[in-house]
Order: C-alpha cells, then sequence, then structure tokens
C-alpha cells in the first residue's frame, strides 16, 4: 500500500471507530429508556387490571402510532419503521397487560 492509501484507509478506521461508539452509547440509551417505558407500561397493567379496565386502548394506541410517525418525520426516520417499531411495542405491552388480568 502506498502512504496515501494507508493514511485514507487510518483516517477511516479513526471515523468508523468515532460512529460505533456513538451508536453503542445510543444503543444503551435506548435499552435504559425502553426499561424506564416498560416499567410505566407495567404499572399502567396493573392499574388497568385492578379497576378491571381492558388491557388494551385502540384510540390512544392509534394516538401515539401517528404522533410517532410525525415525531418520526421530525428526526428524518422513515414513519413506516416508527409505526412497525411501535406496534411491536404496543403487542408486548397488550401481552405484559393480558398477564396482569389473569
Amino acid at each position: 500500500m502506498t502512504d496515501t492509501t494507508t493514511d485514507t484507509a487510518s483516517r477511516a478506521a479513526e471515523l468508523l471507530k468515532g460512529h460505533r461508539a456513538s451508536i453503542d452509547r445510543l444503543d444503551a440509551i435506548l435499552v435504559y429508556t425502553l426499561g424506564e417505558r416498560f416499567k410505566h407500561t407495567q404499572a399502567v397493567g396493573k392499574l388497568k387490571a385492578t379497576h378491571d379496565l381492558p388491557p388494551s386502548d385502540p384510540a390512544r394506541e392509534a394516538a401515539q402510532i401517528a404522533r410517532l410517525e410525525d415525531l418520526a418525520k421530525e428526526a428524518d426516520l422513515d414513519p413506516e419503521f416508527a409505526k412497525k417499531f411501535l406496534n411491536f411495542i404496543i403487542a408486548e405491552v397488550i401481552q405484559h397487560h393480558k398477564t396482569h388480568q389473569e
């Protein structure tokens, strides 16, 4: 390899290292944020079970999906991906709520 190629590869490796470090930090933020979110949804599930409320709230879920799609657009994130992600989370939350009602 020439010195120029080596320098370019070295700079690319450093940039890659920086991006990966940022991704790792963001992944940690996502995991802790989801953990905090699920603490609240668990409390909601217990509250719903105690008061004999249904585990699912379709109107709230639809509003949340619309809100998240808007946020995704603002964040330059594919709204369809955001919708799929929230639907996955909602399905998991509903399962937790059903568990509390059993």
